[in-house]
């Protein structure tokens, strides 16, 4: 069961809200406002957050702002604000879903649920290295030397100034490495092992997280946004396709 952070100030929604989830056995932490909210981040550091926009004081998208500065626990935008403008400006800060009021709890508990199942996913080890095999009479066998040892490395799939290698589960971006997520890696590997191929979000998920989209669940985009950033300069190849999903672009 996760520890979930509640941003809302209007006491009944919040309440309403705690006293569900705290039904499904999570442990919950209220906050009434921004600065409250943002103190309660650092010193007991929730699994999840469910933040309302419209907060006094800080708002919630600033808030949202703020977090991404240092945290990645997910983040789910409560909000009266319906314009798509606003929709797209709450997640491009940061927000990893979006819920407009009014809202269904059951719907709310369900994304609480698929929120806490990608970030269980994501948290996963990806498929272990094989062990390199022992040799049979390792009395008579000689080392291999250095040279053969670089020769029987792979090369480093190489997309501009991006090298993955996959043999190490290592990736550099102009000969920095960069710190991915397990399952971010394994998202870039994907994409950039064909290049131009569209990939759905239904594809993505069941290939790299082993279940069907369901709808409302954002974690592809979750990811790809957060690839987007790591990659900095390069954040442009990998391109939204309309209608289907996303594919790398050389």
């Amino acid at each position: 069961m996760a520890t979930i952070l509640v941003v809302e100030d209007e006491v009944d929604i919040c309440n309403l809200i705690r006293s569900h989830l705290e039904a499904e056995g999570h442990t919950v932490i209220q906050a009434f406002d921004g600065l409250t909210a943002l103190s309660r981040v650092d010193t007991q550091r929730p699994h999840l957050i469910i933040l309302d926009w419209m907060l006094p004081g800080l708002d919630g998208l600033a808030v949202c702002r703020q977090l991404r500065q240092n945290y990645l626990m997910p983040i789910i935008m409560l909000t009266a604000r319906t314009e798509e403008i606003d929709r797209v400006l709450g997640l491009e800060v940061g927000a990893d879903d979006y819920i407009s009021k009014p809202f269904s709890i059951r719907e709310l508990l369900a994304r609480v649920r698929a929120m806490l199942r990608r970030v269980e996913l994501d948290t996963r080890p990806s498929t272990p290295i094989p062990a390199i095999q022992t040799l049979t009479n390792p009395q008579n066998a000689t080392p291999p030397t250095t040279e053969e040892q670089q020769a029987n490395t792979p090369a480093p799939i190489t997309r501009g100034p991006l090298l993955i290698y996959e043999l190490e589960h290592r990736v550099t971006l102009h000969g920095a490495g960069l710190d991915l997520t397990p399952k971010e890696y394994e998202l870039l590997l994907l994409l950039a092992s064909n290049p131009g191929r569209a990939f759905s979000r239904d594809y993505l998920l069941q290939k790299l997280w082993g279940y069907d989209y369901d709808g409302f669940d954002r974690t592809v985009d979750t990811h790809i946004m957060r690839l987007r950033k790591k990659l900095d300069a390069q954040g442009e190849k990998i391109m939204t396709v309309w209608g289907v999903g996303y594919r790398f672009v050389l």
